[in-house]
């Protein structure tokens, strides 16, 4: 079962539910969030829940795409508690990825190869995953690589614009699969589902020193257009895409689910929802998985005006974004003294 949000006729949000091939309209259902409250509150599955309302007139999703009128599949009324996070190195392949990203680094600034070291910091991290990422059931396993990419505000909605700043060097697509959570009243995570991703970051920049990492993620990132209900499929085959000027410029396979990771999903909620920060009542996560698939490692430079296309069997609608890049920006930020 999938659902999602759109702009209906009369311009209102309205939740669809697609069971099978047809997507209907959930009638009484104000949005997805309250969908999930509902569900919270009674002690029922989301999926009993969504069959305890009538369905209504049926749509066509790819139409509304084409008109502009998907919707993140959820959001939270105040977008300062919806939270964007990730983890890294964390699928099969991910960490050969990146670390030829950064033994280019090292030949771009004339390293020498006896400076190197044998094993990078990502190296290190991706086999301590190998070796600890999937624990017995119910014990928590080696912590992965974390990262903040912001709140709602940088929630870009499927068809929407990833905009990239002015003062970043690169922006660039990282299809991948997130998890989507909200807290109930008793600091529980729930998890609601599962939607397609475009975490959109800054390779060059994290090029230039591992370090940089939080900076290079700190970028908007889109998630849907539908939110799959359920269980994660352990071997997930999809397809990144970027059009320019109308034609395909680059095209690859990504794959996901646990049978393509080095951590259990357990694992990575556990070591995300450990903190209690993120196990405040009310508040909505979008907890993006990694991937091990992004134009960046075969060359590509992403260009103002390029749209990506993510999309995977059994997870609907493929998830498209324009990419834009704003003119460089030279003006110090100048904080006000009260």
């Amino acid at each position: 079962m999938l659902i999602s949000q759109i702009l209906d006729d009369a311009g209102k949000l309205a939740v669809v539910v697609r069971d099978g091939s047809e997507a209907c309209i959930l009638k009484g259902v104000a949005s997805t969030y309250n969908l999930v409250q509902e569900a919270i509150s009674r002690g029922a599955s989301l999926t009993e829940c969504i069959r305890g309302h009538d369905l209504g007139a049926a749509v066509d999703l790819e139409k509304l795409a084409a008109e502009g009128r998907l919707l993140l599949p959820i959001t939270h009324p105040d977008a300062a508690h919806l939270h964007l996070t990730g983890t890294g190195l964390t699928h099969l392949g991910s960490a050969a990825t990146r670390d030829a990203m950064h033994a280019k680094a090292r030949a771009e600034t004339g390293a020498a190869a006896a400076e190197e070291p044998q094993v990078t910091d990502s190296m290190k991290m991706f086999r301590m995953g190998l070796e600890g990422g999937r624990p017995e059931s119910g014990k928590p396993g080696v912590q992965p690589e974390w990262f903040y990419k912001g709140n709602g505000t940088c929630a870009v909605a499927p068809g929407g614009n990833l905009v990239s700043p002015g003062f970043c060097e690169d922006g660039g697509e990282e299809p991948e699969v997130a998890g989507i959570y909200v807290i109930a009243g008793d600091g529980t995570p729930v998890r609601v589902g599962f939607a397609l991703a475009n975490e959109f970051s800054d390779h060059v920049m994290e090029r230039q020193n591992y370090l940089f990492l939080a900076h290079s993620k700190l970028r908007p990132a889109s998630f849907g257009p539908e939110l799959l209900v359920g269980d994660l499929p352990a071997d997930i085959h999809g397809t990144s895409r970027i059009h320019r000027d109308g034609a395909v410029l680059w095209e690859k396979p990504f794959l996901s689910g646990e049978a393509n990771m080095s951590h259990t999903l357990a694992n990575l909620e556990h070591h995300h929802f450990k903190y209690g920060v993120f196990c405040q009542p009310g508040d909505v996560h979008v907890h993006m998985f990694g991937t091990a698939t992004l134009s960046f490692a075969d060359g590509i430079s992403c260009r103002d005006g390029d749209e990506v296309e993510i999309s995977a069997p059994g997870f609907g609608v493929p998830l498209r974004n324009r990419l834009v890049f704003n003119p460089a920006q030279s003006a110090t930020v100048q904080v006000k003294v009260l």
